[in-house]
């Protein structure tokens, strides 16, 4: 992923397993803040995150032109604001990656599944509030 410094305006290079770290812009030396936004993904990169990932991850499955996922992603990236260095928000967009879906057998979008150290560890169906989401990532971590 590609995280730009806010001081000089460098463009970083920042491996999937430091998503959730404090790192140095290669140039100027400043802070990168921890990433605080929700991530589209495409197949190789959710593998990629899922898997070296060190902090949860909580995967948002939408689509365009579903109603529902427009009104929860709000709460999905309130979630990415708030758990930023504690958890990694990624999102897949099924249309585009209707494999990952299968995979995980996604059957109604919105579908929210929490990964810990690659394995899922909560999945449902539906809008539901960001502080559920971020009781699921808090979860995932004490059982971690």
């Amino acid at each position: 992923m590609i995280h730009t410094c806010h001081h000089c305006g460098q463009k970083n290079r920042i491996p999937s397993k430091h998503l959730a770290d404090i790192g140095r812009c290669g140039k100027c030396k400043a802070p990168l803040p921890p990433v605080s936004k929700p991530i589209s993904v495409d197949a190789a990169e959710f593998d990629e995150i899922v898997q070296q990932s060190p902090v949860p991850i909580l995967v948002d499955f939408w689509a365009d032109w579903c109603g529902p996922c427009r009104m929860a992603a709000p709460y999905v990236a309130e979630v990415a604001s708030a758990m930023a260095g504690e958890a990694v928000v990624l999102k897949v967009d099924t249309e585009a990656n209707p494999q990952l879906s299968a995979r995980y057998q996604v059957r109604g979008i919105p579908n929210f599944i929490v990964f810990r150290n690659g394995r899922v560890v909560a999945q449902q169906a539906g809008v539901v509030p960001a502080e559920q989401m971020m009781q699921w990532i808090r979860a995932a971590k004490a059982n971690s």
